[in-house]
């Protein structure tokens, strides 16, 4: 008889033998008004890995907006959304994304991930195609390999190879997707050629936007605005809620023919409880926030530039980054963890991240920055990373 749990242990031990074991870490928050510092395994420090873009996820109108919600329509949905857990404060909050976004209409969905895999699920199967950035993130990888079409995957940001992918296909619909900022190495897509190639060769672009929605944009409308796409050249458009707005869950926008398809063919939308009306509620707090607060943008831009100069003055492996995402590459697993280490031991949190997430040969720290941050919060990771760099390297 075969012993599954000796198995799963040897394949375990492979992967820590690698320097590629993930463990979870147990974060509690100090003060919410302080929302970067935070307690980590009974250790207090400066969070530098978090998504939370703009500092919403603790913000008081965020979490005075759940809680109020929280009394009116209890903790859960209870049902689907197409059973009876399609609350108002859904209803108004798929409404308020699709007008912000310029979009006929918007879907919510419990996560991204099944936000994507919902989409490739109800618009492809056999004879469609669906073509890739090699780079994008592990959740549209997943979606265009399940989807049953043809998987073609294209180097990163290399449209000439997409060209020719585009122009050699016979497949009867044809989906190009792509992160709008790729989120380990914090780079922002060619989204205008992207545009141009699939009006060229009659091929349907769709766009996610977890990294660029909030942040990117006049007023955080994300990266397809800021490339200044009308919505005609990206006809399906992603985008998650718990990184720049601070809480949770996902949103497809679109035409109302694709809404309308997604909801009678998205298995993912179909059949999954309907999130929390708090959390909706909460979201349309953190919308209304984001279109208010302007300065918390500028004021992200600012700590991203003020990195960018002191880590460059240092002589480090920066990436060619300008959003919130710096990553750092160190080469190996076993340099990224213990830089990463050695930052906690100095009070501040810097994921290592290792393959399969990122190529073989390019572990790195991934720094990501929000408006949460103070300036003194930046100089002191600068300083520490001048130390750490001269010890691990």
């Amino acid at each position: 008889m075969v012993d599954f749990d000796a198995a799963l242990r040897a394949e375990v031990a492979a992967i820590t033998a690698v320097d590629r074991y993930r463990r979870r870490r147990v974060v509690e928050v100090i003060d919410p008004a302080a929302p970067m510092y935070i307690r980590v395994d009974g250790r207090d420090c400066v969070n530098f890995c978090s998504n939370d873009y703009l500092g919403l996820a603790t913000h008081v109108e965020v979490r005075r907006a759940m809680s109020a919600a929280a009394e009116r329509y209890g903790a859960g949905s209870g049902a689907a959304h197409l059973v009876t857990g399609h609350s108002a404060e859904h209803h108004a909050l798929e409404e308020e994304l699709a007008e912000f976004v310029g979009r006929e209409r918007a879907l919510l969905f419990s996560t991204g991930y099944m936000a994507n895999l919902g989409v490739a699920s109800a618009l492809l199967t056999r004879g469609d195609a669906v073509f890739e950035d090699r780079l994008n993130h592990a959740s549209l990888l997943d979606a265009g390999l399940a989807s049953g079409a043809r998987f073609t995957r294209y180097a990163h940001a290399d449209s000439t190879e997409l060209k020719q992918e585009l122009s050699e296909s016979r497949s009867r619909r044809k989906l190009v997707m792509s992160d709008g900022v790729f989120s380990m190495d914090g780079d922002v897509a060619p989204l205008d050629v992207l545009a141009v190639l699939c009006a060229q060769h009659q091929a349907v672009l769709m766009i996610d936007d977890a990294h660029g929605f909030g942040v990117l944009g006049q007023q955080g409308q994300g990266s397809v605005q800021a490339a200044g796409l009308a919505s005609d050249a990206v006809p399906i458009y992603m985008a998650t809620l718990g990184k720049a707005l601070g809480v949770s869950g996902a949103f497809v926008a679109g035409s109302d023919a694709l809404i309308e398809t997604l909801i009678q063919k998205s298995r993912t939308y179909i059949y999954t409880t309907a999130t929390p009306p708090a959390v909706a509620a909460a979201t349309r707090a953190a919308l209304r926030l984001v279109k208010k607060d302007g300065w918390r943008r500028e004021r992200l831009q600012q700590l991203i530039t003020r990195f960018r100069k002191g880590v460059q003055q240092l002589g480090l492996p920066l990436m060619p980054s300008t959003t919130a995402i710096q990553p750092i590459v160190l080469g190996t697993e076993n340099t990224a963890l213990a830089a990463s280490d050695a930052l906690l031991n100095a009070g501040m949190l810097v994921s290592a991240i290792r393959p399969p997430t990122v190529p073989l040969g390019t572990s790195r720290l991934r720094v990501t920055l929000s408006a949460a941050h103070s300036d003194s919060d930046v100089d002191h990771l600068i300083q520490a990373l001048e130390k750490i760099f001269k010890a691990v390297t």
